[in-house]
């Protein structure tokens, strides 16, 4: 039982740094303009493709070493996902930034639609493929049970981690990061302090973007196979996240990753995988109940 609780640990931890990496970019849009991106699962998928078609074209040139293939797929990926990143924000968002908060609600379900169908008759419905890039694994003995770490979920973790970190450091050591803690809090002031707040805001996509398309390029290795629908179900389990952790906290969001990750492992594991997403939002239902604003997320101020 020991081995089991522990290998659904880790793979729970694998699994909710990358929700944490996606829930990031619904967090990060929220706490600047107030508004949910639900097109941001779509950008998610649409980086996984992105990560195939790096990992073909770099396989098709003979680069065949393991840091190479993968930080040049992460930077292919990384750059034309941010570009798809900022057109949303420019079509979806920018022309409808006055109008009511339905509008760009319905105008990002719009684009998520759009999107889902593009990569469908692009690149076709059935489901998608890598090969295996980083194989082998360790094994650690846990009293009478053990635990199995692949390199690629050890690898997993380390790239999150380092994801986090570099924003984390984007977010309270730079001059962007500064404009956009000012935007957040108050884009009316920002604006009259010099701040080009538009810029920030499609700043704030691109990043958000970003970090959408590390996930994508980490769960496209881990698991191997996705398809067109893909983003649909991990943007509805990110956007739980953002919410767990208090939307609007990059914190909150990376917490409310790994406790939803964790959660939802160990149910698979232990009780039934059928059930698994159930339990995840009934576990998003009862910290609602209890704390409304999230885990780390404050309450609501109004300003008068």
């Amino acid at each position: 039982m020991d081995g089991i609780f522990l290998q659904q640990m880790v793979n729970g931890l694998t699994l909710g740094s990358v929700y944490g990496l996606i829930a990031i970019g619904y967090t990060m849009v929220y706490g600047i303009i107030g508004m949910i991106n639900f097109a941001h699962g779509e950008v998610y998928m649409v980086s996984a493709y992105l990560a195939a078609i790096g990992l073909a074209v770099l396989s098709f040139f003979g680069v065949q070493s393991f840091p190479f293939l993968i930080l040049g797929t992460m930077i292919f990926t990384i750059v034309v996902t941010g570009v798809y990143g900022l057109v949303i924000e420019r079509v979806a968002y920018k022309p409808l930034r006055n109008s009511t908060r339905l509008a760009p609600l319905i105008s990002a379900i719009g684009i998520s639609l759009i999107l889902q169908n593009y990569v469908q008759i692009s690149q076709g419905a059935r489901q998608q493929g890598v090969p295996t890039l980083l194989e082998g694994s360790m094994r650690l003995s846990i009293g009478t049970g053990f635990v199995q770490l692949t390199y690629t979920k050890i690898f997993i973790l380390i790239a999150a981690f380092i994801g986090m970190a570099i924003l984390t450091w984007l977010i309270k050591c730079t001059k962007l990061g500064r404009m956009c803690r000012a935007v957040q809090q108050d884009r009316k002031m920002a604006s009259i302090l010099g701040i080009n707040t538009d810029r920030v805001i499609s700043y704030v996509f691109i990043i958000g973007a970003a970090m959408a398309a590390l996930a994508g390029v980490l769960i496209t290795m881990n698991y191997g196979t996705f398809d067109f629908y893909a983003g649909f179900i991990i943007g509805i389990k990110a956007f739980t996240a953002a919410v767990l952790g208090g939307i609007g906290s990059l914190p909150g969001a990376m917490l409310g990753g790994l406790i939803l990750g964790v959660a939802e492992s160990q149910f698979a594991g232990m009780v039934n995988s059928d059930y698994k997403d159930v339990f995840s939002f009934s576990l998003l239902v009862l910290i609602l109940i209890l704390r409304p604003q999230g885990l780390l997320g404050r309450p609501l101020v109004v300003k008068v």
